[in-house]
């Protein structure tokens, strides 16, 4: 791994619990953050207060195109297709290309 392999990610406290408990395996971002790479191990905290709550072991970064997402995605996310893209477009609006990282719990403090 290099120096740019990302060691940190940030998730807002509202997806902590279903991180935790497993329901949540993937997120979906921009391209700003493509850059995770499978195999690494991540540290995660709240967005809002930076508050560690776990490691993720990331399994594959895929490219993806919103027009492309689907219920497989959602339920990966834990919500519905339609929540989903909501979420997608609050967070990232207007934005077209977008990676779904792949990950899995491996630790919390």
């Amino acid at each position: 791994m290099t120096a740019l392999t990302p060691t940190t990610m940030t998730f807002f406290e509202r997806f902590e619990t279903d991180i935790l408990s497993g329901k949540k395996t993937i997120t979906i971002r921009d391209e700003a953050e493509k850059f995770y790479v499978p195999g690494s191990v991540v540290t995660v905290s709240t967005l809002e207060g930076g508050r560690e709550f776990c490691q993720l072991s990331i399994l594959s970064v895929e490219p993806i195109l919103f027009t492309e997402l689907s219920n497989f995605h959602a339920e990966q996310e834990n919500m519905t297709l339609a929540v989903l893209k909501d979420v997608i477009q609050d967070i990232y609006p207007g934005i077209e290309q977008l990676y779904v990282v792949s990950y899995k719990l491996v630790g919390q403090p």
